[in-house]
Protein backbone atom coordinates (compact mmCIF):
# COMPACT_ATOMS: atom_id res chain seq x y z
CA UNK A 1 0.00 0.00 0.00
CA UNK A 2 2.93 2.38 0.60
CA UNK A 3 3.98 1.87 -3.01
CA UNK A 4 0.50 2.70 -4.26
CA UNK A 5 0.27 5.74 -2.01
CA UNK A 6 3.57 7.08 -3.27
CA UNK A 7 2.62 6.44 -6.86
CA UNK A 8 -0.74 8.12 -6.46
CA UNK A 9 0.92 11.34 -5.35
CA UNK A 10 4.20 11.34 -7.23
CA UNK A 11 2.89 13.55 -10.02
CA UNK A 12 1.69 16.29 -7.71
CA UNK A 13 0.00 18.56 -10.19
CA UNK A 14 -1.59 15.76 -12.14
CA UNK A 15 -3.94 14.06 -9.68
CA UNK A 16 -7.12 15.30 -8.09
CA UNK A 17 -5.81 15.22 -4.53
CA UNK A 18 -2.50 16.81 -5.45
CA UNK A 19 -4.16 19.41 -7.63
CA UNK A 20 -6.32 20.33 -4.68
CA UNK A 21 -3.12 20.79 -2.71
CA UNK A 22 -1.75 23.17 -5.29
CA UNK A 23 -5.06 24.97 -5.41
CA UNK A 24 -4.93 25.38 -1.65
CA UNK A 25 -1.45 26.83 -2.00
CA UNK A 26 -2.81 29.25 -4.54
CA UNK A 27 -5.63 30.47 -2.36
CA UNK A 28 -3.19 31.59 0.28
CA UNK A 29 -1.08 33.49 -2.24
CA UNK A 30 -2.58 36.72 -0.92
CA UNK A 31 -0.49 36.30 2.24
CA UNK A 32 2.58 38.56 2.01
CA UNK A 33 5.71 36.52 1.28
CA UNK A 34 8.81 36.73 3.47
CA UNK A 35 10.90 39.83 2.95
CA UNK A 36 12.81 39.79 -0.31
CA UNK A 37 16.40 39.91 1.08
CA UNK A 38 16.03 36.40 2.50
CA UNK A 39 15.07 35.02 -0.90
CA UNK A 40 18.64 35.38 -2.25
CA UNK A 41 21.19 34.71 0.48
CA UNK A 42 24.76 35.61 -0.28
CA UNK A 43 27.60 33.12 -0.39
CA UNK A 44 29.57 31.16 -2.96
CA UNK A 45 26.83 28.66 -3.69
CA UNK A 46 28.69 25.92 -1.85
CA UNK A 47 31.43 25.83 -4.44
CA UNK A 48 34.24 25.95 -1.88
CA UNK A 49 32.65 23.45 0.48
CA UNK A 50 31.86 24.32 4.07
CA UNK A 51 34.46 24.89 6.80
CA UNK A 52 32.39 26.92 9.25
CA UNK A 53 31.02 26.02 12.70
CA UNK A 54 28.76 23.03 13.26
CA UNK A 55 25.30 23.46 11.78
CA UNK A 56 22.11 21.41 11.95
CA UNK A 57 20.01 21.30 8.76
CA UNK A 58 16.41 20.20 8.31
CA UNK A 59 15.62 18.31 5.10
CA UNK A 60 11.96 17.78 4.18
CA UNK A 61 10.68 15.37 1.54
CA UNK A 62 7.78 13.08 0.73
CA UNK A 63 9.69 9.85 0.16
CA UNK A 64 7.39 7.64 2.22
CA UNK A 65 7.72 4.63 -0.09
CA UNK A 66 10.63 2.31 -0.67
CA UNK A 67 12.68 5.16 -2.09
CA UNK A 68 12.87 6.74 1.35
CA UNK A 69 15.35 4.13 2.55
CA UNK A 70 17.70 4.95 -0.31
CA UNK A 71 17.58 8.67 0.48
CA UNK A 72 18.24 7.95 4.15
CA UNK A 73 21.33 5.95 3.16
CA UNK A 74 22.61 8.93 1.20
CA UNK A 75 21.95 11.38 4.04
CA UNK A 76 23.70 9.10 6.53
CA UNK A 77 26.71 8.89 4.24
CA UNK A 78 26.80 12.67 3.82
CA UNK A 79 26.68 13.17 7.58
CA UNK A 80 29.51 10.71 8.10
CA UNK A 81 31.68 12.60 5.59
CA UNK A 82 30.88 16.10 6.88
CA UNK A 83 31.63 16.40 10.59
CA UNK A 84 30.45 20.00 10.77
CA UNK A 85 27.08 19.45 8.99
CA UNK A 86 24.28 17.35 10.50
CA UNK A 87 21.27 16.81 8.23
CA UNK A 88 18.04 15.59 9.84
CA UNK A 89 15.35 14.19 7.56
CA UNK A 90 11.62 14.73 8.02
CA UNK A 91 9.45 12.64 5.72
CA UNK A 92 5.70 13.06 5.20
CA UNK A 93 3.05 12.24 2.61
CA UNK A 94 3.36 14.50 -0.42
CA UNK A 95 -0.14 15.94 0.05
CA UNK A 96 0.72 16.97 3.62
CA UNK A 97 4.12 18.22 2.51
CA UNK A 98 2.75 20.64 -0.08
CA UNK A 99 0.28 22.00 2.46
CA UNK A 100 2.74 22.37 5.33
CA UNK A 101 5.74 23.76 3.47
CA UNK A 102 4.35 27.22 2.51
CA UNK A 103 2.87 27.68 5.98
CA UNK A 104 6.15 26.71 7.66
CA UNK A 105 8.13 29.08 5.45
CA UNK A 106 5.75 31.94 6.12
CA UNK A 107 6.02 31.43 9.89
CA UNK A 108 9.82 31.22 9.76
CA UNK A 109 9.86 27.50 10.59
CA UNK A 110 10.59 26.07 7.16
CA UNK A 111 13.29 23.50 6.46
CA UNK A 112 16.73 24.38 5.12
CA UNK A 113 16.50 21.94 2.20
CA UNK A 114 13.55 20.37 0.42
CA UNK A 115 12.61 18.27 -2.59
CA UNK A 116 9.81 19.26 -4.92
CA UNK A 117 8.16 17.74 -7.97
CA UNK A 118 9.08 19.68 -11.07
CA UNK A 119 5.49 20.75 -11.72
CA UNK A 120 5.34 22.47 -8.33
CA UNK A 121 8.49 24.56 -8.70
CA UNK A 122 6.94 27.50 -10.57
CA UNK A 123 4.00 27.72 -8.17
CA UNK A 124 6.23 27.89 -5.12
CA UNK A 125 8.68 30.25 -6.80
CA UNK A 126 5.83 32.64 -7.60
CA UNK A 127 4.71 32.51 -3.98
CA UNK A 128 8.23 33.21 -2.65
CA UNK A 129 8.33 29.84 -0.88
CA UNK A 130 11.66 28.86 -2.46
CA UNK A 131 14.88 30.75 -3.18
CA UNK A 132 16.61 31.45 -6.50
CA UNK A 133 19.52 29.07 -7.06
CA UNK A 134 21.46 30.74 -9.84
CA UNK A 135 24.29 31.25 -7.34
CA UNK A 136 24.49 27.48 -6.86
CA UNK A 137 24.66 26.75 -10.57
CA UNK A 138 27.32 29.43 -11.05
CA UNK A 139 29.50 28.55 -8.07
CA UNK A 140 29.43 24.83 -8.77
CA UNK A 141 29.88 25.45 -12.49
CA UNK A 142 26.71 23.51 -13.23
CA UNK A 143 25.20 23.87 -16.67
CA UNK A 144 22.88 22.09 -19.05
CA UNK A 145 25.89 20.06 -20.19
CA UNK A 146 25.95 18.39 -16.76
CA UNK A 147 22.29 17.32 -16.79
CA UNK A 148 19.61 15.94 -19.05
CA UNK A 149 18.22 19.04 -20.83
CA UNK A 150 14.54 18.47 -20.07
CA UNK A 151 14.74 18.39 -16.23
CA UNK A 152 17.48 21.04 -16.19
CA UNK A 153 15.36 23.57 -18.10
CA UNK A 154 12.30 22.67 -16.03
CA UNK A 155 13.89 24.19 -12.91
CA UNK A 156 13.77 27.69 -14.43
CA UNK A 157 10.91 30.11 -13.80
CA UNK A 158 10.90 33.56 -15.42
CA UNK A 159 14.54 33.17 -16.46
CA UNK A 160 15.65 32.43 -12.88
CA UNK A 161 16.74 29.01 -11.63
CA UNK A 162 14.83 27.81 -8.57
CA UNK A 163 15.63 24.09 -8.59
CA UNK A 164 18.47 21.65 -9.26
CA UNK A 165 17.27 18.34 -10.75
CA UNK A 166 17.89 15.10 -8.89
CA UNK A 167 16.15 12.60 -11.17
CA UNK A 168 13.49 11.86 -13.70
CA UNK A 169 10.90 9.12 -13.24
CA UNK A 170 9.36 8.23 -16.62
CA UNK A 171 6.64 5.88 -17.68
CA UNK A 172 7.76 2.55 -19.03
CA UNK A 173 6.24 -0.40 -20.86
CA UNK A 174 5.91 -3.37 -18.49
CA UNK A 175 4.91 -6.75 -19.87
CA UNK A 176 4.06 -10.20 -18.55
CA UNK A 177 6.19 -12.68 -20.48
CA UNK A 178 4.12 -15.72 -19.61
CA UNK A 179 0.91 -14.12 -20.81
CA UNK A 180 2.63 -13.11 -24.05
CA UNK A 181 3.86 -16.65 -24.57
CA UNK A 182 0.35 -18.04 -24.04
CA UNK A 183 -0.78 -16.01 -27.05
CA UNK A 184 2.10 -17.11 -29.24
CA UNK A 185 4.03 -13.84 -28.85
CA UNK A 186 7.78 -13.63 -28.42
CA UNK A 187 8.25 -12.69 -24.74
CA UNK A 188 11.68 -11.28 -25.43
CA UNK A 189 10.50 -8.91 -28.17
CA UNK A 190 7.68 -6.70 -26.89
CA UNK A 191 5.85 -4.72 -29.60
CA UNK A 192 7.16 -1.17 -29.94
CA UNK A 193 5.41 0.15 -33.06
CA UNK A 194 1.74 0.89 -33.65
CA UNK A 195 1.24 -2.00 -36.07
CA UNK A 196 3.12 -4.50 -33.94
CA UNK A 197 1.26 -3.40 -30.83
CA UNK A 198 -2.15 -3.80 -32.46
CA UNK A 199 -1.16 -7.19 -33.87
CA UNK A 200 -0.11 -8.30 -30.41
CA UNK A 201 -3.42 -7.11 -28.92
CA UNK A 202 -5.29 -9.05 -31.61
CA UNK A 203 -3.28 -12.18 -30.83
CA UNK A 204 -4.06 -11.81 -27.14
CA UNK A 205 -7.73 -11.17 -27.87
CA UNK A 206 -7.78 -14.39 -29.88
CA UNK A 207 -6.89 -16.16 -26.63
CA UNK A 208 -9.59 -14.27 -24.69
CA UNK A 209 -7.01 -12.03 -23.06
CA UNK A 210 -7.63 -8.28 -22.78
CA UNK A 211 -4.05 -7.26 -23.45
CA UNK A 212 -3.96 -3.62 -22.32
CA UNK A 213 -6.32 -2.42 -19.63
CA UNK A 214 -7.16 1.27 -20.13
CA UNK A 215 -7.32 2.95 -16.75
CA UNK A 216 -9.67 5.94 -16.41
CA UNK A 217 -7.62 7.29 -13.52
CA UNK A 218 -4.53 9.47 -13.39
CA UNK A 219 -2.50 6.37 -12.56
CA UNK A 220 -1.92 5.12 -15.07
CA UNK A 221 -4.47 6.36 -17.58
CA UNK A 222 -3.79 10.07 -17.34
CA UNK A 223 -0.03 9.71 -17.63
CA UNK A 224 -0.40 7.29 -20.54
CA UNK A 225 -2.71 9.69 -22.36
CA UNK A 226 -0.31 12.60 -21.85
CA UNK A 227 2.36 10.46 -23.49
CA UNK A 228 0.01 9.57 -26.33
CA UNK A 229 -0.96 13.20 -26.99
CA UNK A 230 2.71 14.03 -27.57
CA UNK A 231 3.20 10.88 -29.65
CA UNK A 232 0.37 11.99 -31.95
CA UNK A 233 2.02 15.39 -32.37
CA UNK A 234 -0.15 17.26 -29.89
CA UNK A 235 0.56 19.37 -26.82
CA UNK A 236 -1.07 19.85 -23.45
CA UNK A 237 -0.94 23.63 -23.73
CA UNK A 238 -0.19 26.38 -26.22
CA UNK A 239 3.41 27.55 -26.52
CA UNK A 240 2.81 30.39 -24.05
CA UNK A 241 0.73 28.13 -21.75
CA UNK A 242 -2.26 30.48 -21.87
CA UNK A 243 -4.57 27.96 -23.54
CA UNK A 244 -5.22 24.23 -23.18
CA UNK A 245 -4.34 22.43 -26.42
CA UNK A 246 -5.47 18.88 -25.70
CA UNK A 247 -8.66 19.40 -27.75
CA UNK A 248 -6.60 19.77 -30.93
CA UNK A 249 -5.97 16.99 -33.44
CA UNK A 250 -3.20 15.29 -31.47
CA UNK A 251 -5.33 15.03 -28.36
CA UNK A 252 -8.37 13.75 -30.24
CA UNK A 253 -6.31 11.05 -31.97
CA UNK A 254 -4.69 10.01 -28.69
CA UNK A 255 -7.95 9.70 -26.76
CA UNK A 256 -9.65 7.96 -29.67
CA UNK A 257 -6.95 5.28 -29.66
CA UNK A 258 -7.26 5.01 -25.88
CA UNK A 259 -11.06 4.73 -26.00
CA UNK A 260 -10.85 2.16 -28.80
CA UNK A 261 -8.92 -0.18 -26.51
CA UNK A 262 -12.24 -0.69 -24.75
CA UNK A 263 -14.49 -0.47 -27.82
CA UNK A 264 -12.48 -3.15 -29.61
CA UNK A 265 -12.30 -5.53 -26.67
CA UNK A 266 -8.64 -5.08 -25.82
CA UNK A 267 -9.41 -3.75 -22.34
CA UNK A 268 -11.64 -4.40 -19.40
CA UNK A 269 -14.31 -1.66 -19.72
CA UNK A 270 -14.39 -0.84 -15.99
CA UNK A 271 -10.87 -0.65 -14.61
CA UNK A 272 -10.62 0.32 -10.93
CA UNK A 273 -7.73 2.33 -9.49
CA UNK A 274 -4.49 0.33 -9.84
CA UNK A 275 -6.43 -2.67 -11.17
CA UNK A 276 -4.48 -2.56 -14.44
CA UNK A 277 -1.17 -2.99 -12.60
CA UNK A 278 -2.56 -5.74 -10.40
CA UNK A 279 -3.93 -7.50 -13.49
CA UNK A 280 -0.44 -7.56 -14.99
CA UNK A 281 0.89 -9.26 -11.88
CA UNK A 282 -2.01 -11.74 -11.76
CA UNK A 283 -1.65 -12.77 -15.39
CA UNK A 284 -4.97 -11.22 -16.46
CA UNK A 285 -3.34 -8.85 -18.94
CA UNK A 286 -0.07 -8.71 -20.85
CA UNK A 287 0.81 -5.01 -21.08
CA UNK A 288 0.86 -2.12 -18.63
CA UNK A 289 2.27 1.40 -18.98
CA UNK A 290 3.46 2.44 -15.57
CA UNK A 291 6.12 4.45 -13.80
CA UNK A 292 9.73 3.44 -13.26
CA UNK A 293 8.92 3.15 -9.55
CA UNK A 294 7.12 -0.12 -10.44
CA UNK A 295 10.44 -1.87 -11.06
CA UNK A 296 11.11 -2.59 -7.41
CA UNK A 297 7.48 -3.61 -6.80
CA UNK A 298 7.63 -6.22 -9.56
CA UNK A 299 11.10 -7.34 -8.52
CA UNK A 300 9.62 -8.48 -5.22
CA UNK A 301 7.31 -10.89 -7.11
CA UNK A 302 9.73 -13.78 -7.39
CA UNK A 303 7.31 -15.96 -9.35
CA UNK A 304 6.46 -13.24 -11.89
CA UNK A 305 8.13 -13.46 -15.30
CA UNK A 306 8.16 -9.86 -16.47
CA UNK A 307 10.10 -7.32 -18.48
CA UNK A 308 10.25 -3.58 -19.04
CA UNK A 309 11.24 -1.35 -21.93
CA UNK A 310 10.55 2.07 -23.42
CA UNK A 311 6.99 3.08 -24.27
CA UNK A 312 5.75 1.88 -27.66
CA UNK A 313 5.53 4.55 -30.36
CA UNK A 314 1.80 4.50 -31.11
CA UNK A 315 1.30 7.94 -32.65
CA UNK A 316 4.41 8.36 -34.78
CA UNK A 317 6.63 10.38 -32.43
CA UNK A 318 8.64 9.09 -29.49
CA UNK A 319 7.31 10.58 -26.25
CA UNK A 320 6.85 9.51 -22.64
CA UNK A 321 5.44 11.26 -19.59
CA UNK A 322 7.89 11.82 -16.77
CA UNK A 323 8.12 13.57 -13.46
CA UNK A 324 11.24 14.87 -11.77
CA UNK A 325 12.29 15.38 -8.17
CA UNK A 326 14.16 18.66 -7.85
CA UNK A 327 16.13 20.10 -4.94
CA UNK A 328 14.96 23.47 -3.68
CA UNK A 329 16.01 25.73 -0.82
CA UNK A 330 13.04 27.26 1.02
CA UNK A 331 13.10 30.96 1.84
CA UNK A 332 14.35 31.77 5.33
CA UNK A 333 12.89 34.69 7.27
CA UNK A 334 16.15 35.02 9.18
CA UNK A 335 18.97 34.00 6.84
CA UNK A 336 21.92 32.16 8.35
CA UNK A 337 25.00 32.37 6.13
CA UNK A 338 26.50 29.17 7.52
CA UNK A 339 23.34 27.15 6.99
CA UNK A 340 22.89 28.65 3.53
CA UNK A 341 26.34 27.51 2.45
CA UNK A 342 26.08 24.09 4.11
CA UNK A 343 22.70 23.49 2.44
CA UNK A 344 24.23 24.15 -0.95
CA UNK A 345 27.10 21.78 -0.22
CA UNK A 346 24.56 19.08 0.65
CA UNK A 347 22.52 19.71 -2.48
CA UNK A 348 25.54 19.36 -4.76
CA UNK A 349 26.87 16.28 -2.95
CA UNK A 350 23.57 14.38 -3.22
CA UNK A 351 23.39 15.19 -6.91
CA UNK A 352 26.85 13.71 -7.45
CA UNK A 353 25.97 10.57 -5.45
CA UNK A 354 22.62 9.88 -7.13
CA UNK A 355 23.56 6.37 -8.27
CA UNK A 356 22.33 5.08 -4.91
CA UNK A 357 19.12 7.00 -5.48
CA UNK A 358 18.67 5.33 -8.87
CA UNK A 359 18.46 1.97 -7.12
CA UNK A 360 15.18 3.14 -5.60
CA UNK A 361 13.62 3.30 -9.06
CA UNK A 362 14.80 6.58 -10.61
CA UNK A 363 16.85 7.84 -13.53
CA UNK A 364 19.61 10.25 -12.39
CA UNK A 365 19.36 13.69 -13.95
CA UNK A 366 23.12 14.18 -13.72
CA UNK A 367 24.82 12.95 -16.91
CA UNK A 368 27.97 11.69 -15.21
CA UNK A 369 25.92 9.35 -13.04
CA UNK A 370 23.46 8.28 -15.72
CA UNK A 371 26.25 7.52 -18.18
CA UNK A 372 28.34 5.51 -15.71
CA UNK A 373 28.98 1.77 -15.93
CA UNK A 374 27.41 1.41 -12.48
CA UNK A 375 24.11 2.83 -13.69
CA UNK A 376 24.21 0.70 -16.85
CA UNK A 377 24.33 -2.31 -14.54
CA UNK A 378 20.86 -1.31 -13.31
CA UNK A 379 19.48 -2.71 -16.53
CA UNK A 380 15.79 -1.90 -16.02
CA UNK A 381 16.39 1.70 -15.00
CA UNK A 382 18.96 2.08 -17.77
CA UNK A 383 16.45 0.87 -20.35
CA UNK A 384 13.90 3.51 -19.33
CA UNK A 385 16.66 6.12 -19.30
CA UNK A 386 16.83 5.74 -23.08
CA UNK A 387 13.76 7.98 -23.18
CA UNK A 388 15.65 10.90 -21.59
CA UNK A 389 15.60 13.11 -24.70
CA UNK A 390 11.88 12.91 -25.38
CA UNK A 391 10.26 13.13 -21.98
CA UNK A 392 7.06 15.17 -21.57
CA UNK A 393 6.84 17.71 -18.72
CA UNK A 394 4.13 20.30 -18.08
CA UNK A 395 5.21 23.93 -18.62
CA UNK A 396 6.77 25.90 -15.76
CA UNK A 397 3.66 27.93 -15.00
CA UNK A 398 2.28 28.60 -11.49
CA UNK A 399 -0.83 26.58 -10.72
CA UNK A 400 -0.59 24.52 -13.92
CA UNK A 401 -1.96 21.51 -12.03
CA UNK A 402 -5.28 23.28 -11.51
CA UNK A 403 -5.81 23.28 -15.27
CA UNK A 404 -4.60 19.71 -15.77
CA UNK A 405 -7.35 18.45 -13.47
CA UNK A 406 -9.79 19.26 -16.27
CA UNK A 407 -7.93 16.93 -18.62
CA UNK A 408 -8.04 14.22 -15.99
CA UNK A 409 -11.80 14.60 -15.70
CA UNK A 410 -12.14 14.35 -19.48
CA UNK A 411 -10.03 11.18 -19.62
CA UNK A 412 -12.26 9.61 -16.98
CA UNK A 413 -15.45 10.52 -18.87
CA UNK A 414 -14.08 9.32 -22.21
CA UNK A 415 -12.74 6.05 -20.78
CA UNK A 416 -15.48 5.09 -18.36
CA UNK A 417 -18.44 6.88 -19.89
CA UNK A 418 -17.42 6.38 -23.53
CA UNK A 419 -18.33 10.01 -24.21
CA UNK A 420 -17.56 11.69 -27.52
CA UNK A 421 -13.84 12.35 -27.60
CA UNK A 422 -13.66 15.71 -29.42
CA UNK A 423 -16.58 17.28 -27.59
CA UNK A 424 -15.40 16.15 -24.15
CA UNK A 425 -11.83 17.32 -24.73
CA UNK A 426 -12.87 20.72 -26.05
CA UNK A 427 -15.29 21.29 -23.18
CA UNK A 428 -12.50 20.45 -20.73
CA UNK A 429 -10.10 22.75 -22.58
CA UNK A 430 -12.59 25.59 -22.30
CA UNK A 431 -12.82 25.16 -18.53
CA UNK A 432 -9.04 24.93 -18.28
CA UNK A 433 -8.61 28.16 -20.25
CA UNK A 434 -10.61 30.02 -17.60
CA UNK A 435 -8.45 28.51 -14.86
CA UNK A 436 -5.27 29.52 -16.69
CA UNK A 437 -6.55 33.06 -17.08
CA UNK A 438 -7.48 33.30 -13.40
CA UNK A 439 -4.14 31.87 -12.28
CA UNK A 440 -2.24 34.30 -14.48
CA UNK A 441 -3.82 37.13 -12.55
CA UNK A 442 -3.49 35.45 -9.16
CA UNK A 443 0.21 34.73 -9.51
CA UNK A 444 1.15 37.95 -11.30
Amino acid sequence: MNTFTRRSLIGSSLGVAAAATLSACGTSAQTPPPSSPSASPSGDGGGAGYDGPNVDLQFWNGFTGGDGAFMKTLVDQFNSEHANIAVAVQTMQWADYYTKLPTAVQSGNGPDIAVMHVDSVATNAARSVIQPLDDVATALQLSEADFAPVPWKAGIYKDVRYAIPLDVHPLGFFYNKDVMSSAGLDPDNPPLTHDDYMAALDALKGKDIQGHWASPFQFTGGLSVQSLIAQFGGSLFSADATKAAWGDEGGVKALTWWQDLIKNGYSNPKVAQDADFIALQNGQTAFNWNGIWSINTLAEKKDLNWGVTVLPNIGGQNAAWAGSHQFVLPVQKTPDENKATASRVFLNWISQQSLEWAKGGQVPARNSVRESAEFAALTDQAKLAEQIDYLVFPPAVPGIGDALVELEKAINEITLGQKDVATTLNDAAGRADKILEANAKKYA
